[in-house]
């Protein structure tokens, strides 16, 4: 099932999106009564997805970031695997959605893209056991952990570098049924193919993620856990269309601006 947040005519609400564009009269959100983090219904309301506006899927407390968690990345970054994960946070105000526009921050002349797997977690948990990781998750997004490589480098804390106003897009909806661990991620860059990699690559797996971040803290619904880049980070431009895809779940677009 795949469940996109959306406004029409200055409303807000959630829909399961049916159909796909070979389907007569194109895919349409069938808008569902409540929200997704509840037993909920289907209203039988259903708007075309081309009369929407795509929302970021879901509005976290907060986003936990994964660093270090494809090999080759961290080597192609001169760093070695950590022993325990490298986590981070981004802030919700760093949350956009699909095709919103992107300000390059005005502080940094080296704009990265990481295209991530995100898991959206879909109901309150704490300290939980490996077994039941899976009980948590809501579904699985896009993501592009957009940093500022240079401020990275030059402060010992990341906040500033991947915590800027615009760095996390997500999207473009939650799909609720795909098996996390061995799907194809890809990012473009203006159509040209950037990263290419695999969630079977990742270190730790996502179970093995929300055990270690949950034994620190609690999870909210709504929450997103990114779960590290596979190789080929690289810079970016004002003006570039940036595009991360994942197999079984869609593609994460937008356009990289000047800041005003």
């Amino acid at each position: 099932m795949r469940i996109a947040r959306f406004s029409i005519d200055g409303n807000v609400g959630f829909g399961v999106l049916e159909g796909d564009s070979e389907t007569e009269g194109g895919p349409v959100l069938d808008i569902i009564k409540g929200h997704p983090f509840a037993e909920f219904e289907r209203s039988g309301q259903k708007v075309p997805l081309e009369k929407v506006r795509l929302l970021p899927p879901v509005l976290p407390s907060k986003v936990v970031a994964v660093g270090r968690n494809y090999a080759e990345h961290a080597r192609e970054l001169g760093n070695t695997v950590p022993d325990t994960p490298v986590v981070f946070f981004k802030p919700s105000t760093s949350v956009v959605g699909p095709d919103d526009p992107v300000g390059y921050p005005a502080f940094s002349g080296e704009l990265h893209h990481e295209a991530e797997l995100a898991v959206v977690i879909g109901r309150m948990c704490s300290q939980v056991p490996r077994e039941r990781a899976r009980d948590v998750i809501l579904g699985y997004t896009c993501a592009n952990d957009l940093t500022a490589r240079d401020v990275q480098r030059s402060e010992e804390q990341w906040a500033r570098a991947k915590g800027f106003d615009g760095s996390c897009p997500l999207g473009p909806w939650i799909e609720t049924e795909v098996d996390p661990s061995d799907l194809a991620i890809m990012c473009t860059v203006n159509g040209a193919q950037r990263q290419l990699g695999r969630t079977s690559e990742m270190v730790r797996s996502v179970e093995e993620l929300i055990v270690h971040i949950t034994e620190a803290m609690t999870l909210l619904p709504g929450d997103v856990i990114l779960t590290g880049t596979p190789a080929g980070v690289g810079p970016l431009n004002v003006g570039d269309e940036v595009a991360v895809t994942i197999e079984g779940i869609g593609t994460l677009t937008n356009k990289v601006i000047k800041r005003g």
